[in-house]
């Protein structure tokens, strides 16, 4: 099968398009034939060696001292399933499903193994395979923090970084929650944020725009790159603050996929899905993404029938 290798640590163009060995699935796993990936922040990071000077030691032992032991990329993945392990139960040949694959990655291949008792799903049923791989990285990082939030008395809440993967999902989750809700993203991506939901949008380019905010109920950095103290400052005195910086590793759960599900399919919340790339374009996809002037989601289409539904 196609795949997309790491070779080693570095800029986008470590990336290689290879053949390599198909898998076969385990006892309880699913072999998918995958339609559609994306560029997140757990591939590019990894891919870069990302991570502060001190920690890139430890980092090698656990992941690979030259290149990663799992080079095939892909924190997402969405696709059909073509074979199952004689243990499954709850999927079939046949069935369109998404996944988050984490640490496992393996989305930037034609074909991946994943285990039924992962973050995997039946994907809604009239998303295309761009929009279902646009859903689990952003809404089960989305939900995680939410729940750290303890949102059930909040009325109002802010969402710096609104218009990206975490951040647009986040917008639209949070009106969900009967949330009023104030977004804070640039201005080339106002518009789309209003779109989305937001009760009011303030662009972070513009001078003085913190003087703009109040204090909230809630406030959540989904990009993590606001200064912590600066984003403190507007915490009600009942409120709570969380980061995707700093703050844990979002867990991933199969009841998230289900209620993705639910909003996606009844029209409550949608794909926000930037440009689509296919695999043999990864380079580009992820200088893209390394040039931060994506909005939303950056989809790998590994066939061609994985673009965004009319």
């Amino acid at each position: 099968m196609r795949a997309v290798i790491c070779t080693a640590y570095g800029p986008p163009d470590v990336l290689k398009l290879r053949e390599v060995k198909q898998p076969v699935p385990k006892a309880s796993e699913l072999l998918i034939k995958v339609h559609a990936s994306a560029v997140h922040s757990g591939d590019r990071r990894l891919r870069a060696l990302d991570v502060p000077a001190a920690g890139k030691l430890p980092m090698r032992v656990v992941i690979g001292f030259k290149a990663p032991r799992q080079p095939i990329l892909g924190v997402v993945l969405a696709g059909e399933v073509v074979a199952t392990g004689n243990r499954v139960q709850d999927f079939k040949v046949g069935d369109r499903v998404y996944a988050l694959t984490g640490m496992r990655f393996s989305g930037y291949a034609e074909y991946a193994c994943i285990k039924e008792t992962s973050c995997v799903g039946q994907m809604p049923r009239n998303a295309s395979f761009a929009e279902a791989a646009s859903l689990p990285f952003g809404g089960t990082t989305v939900l995680h923090f939410f729940r750290k939030l303890n949102l059930k008395q909040a009325k109002t809440i802010l969402i710096y970084g609104a218009s990206g993967a975490v951040g647009s999902l986040a917008v639209q989750i949070a009106k969900q929650y009967g949330l009023h809700v104030t977004a804070v993203c640039s201005g080339r991506h106002v518009e789309l944020v209003e779109g989305l939901g937001a009760d009011g949008v303030v662009d972070y380019t513009a001078e003085g725009y913190d003087a703009h905010l109040t204090t909230y109920d809630a406030v959540f950095d989904a990009s993590g790159k606001v200064e912590k103290r600066t984003a403190r400052k507007h915490v009600g005195a009942k409120g709570a603050f969380r980061s995707v910086a700093g703050h844990g590793v979002a867990r991933a759960l199969k009841k998230d996929l289900i209620l993705l599900n639910e909003w996606f399919e009844t029209g409550k919340i949608k794909a926000v899905i930037d440009t689509v790339y296919s695999l043999e374009e990864i380079v580009a996809a992820h200088r893209y993404v390394d040039s931060g002037r994506k909005y939303g989601n950056v989809i790998v289409s590994v066939v061609e029938d994985s673009g965004k539904t009319d």
